[in-house]
């Protein structure tokens, strides 16, 4: 029985210390890439808090179908129906959290870019994860979603010689 207790603990530590390596490996990945696009540091901390969450939420999960407290059968359809009305209820809030993930990998979109959209003409000010803000010549700020700016047609000024070697093959 001792020994049950102990493998058990130890099949815990590793899930921990494993989960923990893979989160610390994505938020650094993540973090760096949300950097050189020039993400501010707020949308960088959201989402290094997102993945400490998420990493926590995972080892928990690990530890208790290990320790035996729930099947791994009933644990993982709890969390496909869970998981189903989440993804409903916060699917245009998805969609442009995965628009603005996106655009800042492609590179599409940085700080202090000149851009044209829709008709709208500005600076980029601010970028973050839901939307985009972007000053007009008049000086007003417009928020736009990151769905409509992944959608099209964004033009980016600025951009030009950056994205330039990106389309080199």
């Amino acid at each position: 029985m001792v020994d049950i207790i102990i493998i058990q603990i130890a099949e815990a530590v590793a899930i921990v210390a494993i989960a923990w390596l893979i989160a610390e490996a994505l938020i650094r990945v993540i973090s760096r890439a949300a950097k050189r696009a020039g993400a501010s540091a707020d949308l960088i901390r959201t989402v290094r808090e997102a993945l400490s969450i998420l990493w926590i939420v995972l080892a928990a999960v690990g530890i208790i179908v290990v320790t035996g407290l729930t099947s791994l059968f009933s644990f993982l359809t709890l969390s496909g129906i869970v998981g189903l009305a989440i993804s409903l209820a916060l699917q245009n809030t998805l969609s442009n959290v995965i628009s603005g993930v996106l655009l800042l990998s492609d590179g599409a979109l940085r700080l202090h870019d000149s851009v044209a959209y829709s008709g709208l003409k500005g600076e980029v000010v601010k970028l973050g994860l839901r939307s985009t803000w972007v000053r007009t010549d008049s000086g007003d700020i417009a928020i736009i979603s990151n769905t409509y700016l992944q959608a099209g047609p964004l033009i980016n000024h600025s951009a030009l010689s950056r994205l330039e070697k990106k389309l080199k093959v």
